[in-house]
């Protein structure tokens, strides 16, 4: 598949409503409004394809970027091309797609959590809190959890909503895997109050840090 037939195939997949609907999400007018399970389809075909995928990325358009992580070999990403690449973002869905299908299978990802923690680039610090919600239920050890929940007692209130999200599963993490430090994280997302009113469907689990923690516990009997 060449990149002329990738935007093709892509262009042939879209529809209004889904444009709409990320718009509504904060995309722009670069898209064509795929459905995801349709951009998963399209990339079963090729499995990986690393050249085109970086041809994909370059293009800017929202659903070429969406395919192109599916297409993408983190191991053939330098760690300064990954960088550059979280910090190119401008959607919340292609954020998190690249956070999850190639920055947490990156080689270098853990030296990239630690510098990114420090960023004001929003992007950028989302990656590295996700990274860290990662560690926090993964490999906790050498995590100094009390000063992360200094740190989102302090911050949180006043980041921007693409970090605020992934600091807000920091906080929901270590409440549900350390007991220890249950009471005081639910008591910050009390005092913090973020999502508390967060719409959500029925069955599903409120973002809400208090009700999530308590909810999980609840489940693991």
């Amino acid at each position: 598949m060449t990149l002329q037939d990738a935007l093709a195939q892509l262009k042939s997949l879209g529809h209004e409503t889904v444009r709409a609907q990320n718009k509504k999400r904060g995309a722009g007018d670069h898209q064509f409004g795929v459905r995801l399970g349709d951009i998963r389809t399209l990339a079963a075909k090729d499995k990986t394809n690393h050249p085109l995928a970086i041809a994909l990325w370059d293009t800017g358009n929202i659903d070429a970027r969406l395919l192109a992580i599916l297409l993408l070999k983190p191991k053939n990403l330098s760690r300064d091309e990954m960088d550059r690449m979280v910090r190119s973002v401008d959607f919340v869905q292609v954020a998190d797609w690249l956070n999850s299908y190639v920055v947490k299978n990156h080689p270098d990802k853990e030296s990239l959590r630690q510098a990114w923690m420090q960023e004001d680039d929003p992007w950028a610090a989302r990656a590295g809190w996700s990274l860290t919600s990662e560690r926090i239920a993964k490999r906790p050890d050498g995590l100094d959890l009390p000063a992360l929940l200094d740190r989102i007692e302090s911050e949180m209130g006043n980041a921007v909503s693409e970090v605020q999200w992934t600091m807000n599963s920091c906080l929901a993490g270590i409440g549900i895997h350390f007991p220890k430090h249950r009471k005081r994280a639910i008591a910050i997302g009390e005092k913090l109050g973020i999502y508390r009113d967060y719409p959500v469907s029925k069955g599903c689990t409120s973002p809400f840090a208090p009700i999530w923690i308590n909810e999980m516990v609840r489940r693991q009997g």
